[in-house]
């Protein structure tokens, strides 16, 4: 069964489309299969909110990146490599698009973290993934696979930052959040164009959409929701949707080139 949401952005008010948008499930390295199962101190049920993140327009060229002083990193690209701000994908849709329950979760419940991490790679220098979710309490595993030197800097303002070197291949190091933070950039102070933002919820209601810009939000208990959806230089975009258990509820959103 599906219905209808309205999504509400910049003061105007967008139609959403009705449609199953089932598509690819975002990947472990998308923060998705990381989300874990609500607690038993946590309510859950069986609604979905699915849908998928449009694009309309043409976006600016993404800026290209210098890496004639990184041969190490340059040799992992056959073409010379672009800072990745907008992913339009082949179906016009947006990639790395950080979709949440802003609000709307039962007063008072509690959901226990994944013991299983969270991977930040650092490979080609460049962060995989971009923009991801996380849970507190969750670890985030922050691996280094190539063979020089990356500096990690977590530009928390509602967690503690952190600052860390790893100057070999190999090297990984664990760290986790205790507060909600949407979104918490990460930088490397050698290779200034690499960048990551995570979505910190104390829920494992979120979803970041990937090469064909669907977006997934499972195990929701019945209620009325806000949900957000969040992108690097587009900004924010928000829907209420209201679910039953076993109900699954389409909720699109439209991005425009600016």
């Amino acid at each position: 069964m599906y219905t209808r949401v309205r999504v509400v952005t910049a003061g105007a008010v967008f139609a959403l489309i009705l449609a199953c948008g089932g598509g690819e499930k975002p990947s472990r390295a998308a923060g998705a299969s990381n989300q874990g199962t609500p607690a038993a101190t946590g309510l859950k049920g069986s609604a979905t909110i699915r849908g998928t993140i449009k694009f309309t327009g043409t976006p600016a060229p993404n800026p290209p990146i210098d890496m004639s002083e990184e041969a190490k990193c340059k040799a992992d690209y056959s073409t010379p490599p672009h800072d990745e701000i907008v992913v339009v994908n082949p179906n016009r849709t947006l990639k790395n698009v950080f979709v949440y329950v802003k609000a709307g979760v039962p007063a008072g419940a509690t959901y226990a973290a994944p013991t299983s991490p969270v991977i930040l790679d650092q490979k080609g220098c460049m962060y995989h993934p971009r923009v991801f979710g996380i849970m507190t309490g969750q670890p985030l595993d922050i691996r280094n696979d190539d063979a020089l030197l990356h500096n990690i800097k977590a530009m928390a303002k509602h967690n503690r930052p952190f600052n860390i070197s790893q100057p070999a291949a190999g090297m990984d190091a664990t760290r986790d959040f205790v507060t909600e933070e949407v979104m918490l950039p990460f930088e490397c102070n050698v290779h200034g164009w690499m960048h990551a933002y995570a979505g910190v919820l104390p829920h494992p209601f979120f979803s970041t959409s990937g090469a064909d810009g669907t977006f997934a939000i499972d195990s929701l208990p019945p209620g009325t929701y806000t949900i957000e959806a969040w992108h690097e230089k587009y900004g924010t975009q928000t829907a209420t949707v209201t679910v039953q258990n076993n109900q699954s509820t389409t909720a699109d959103f439209t991005f425009a080139a600016h």
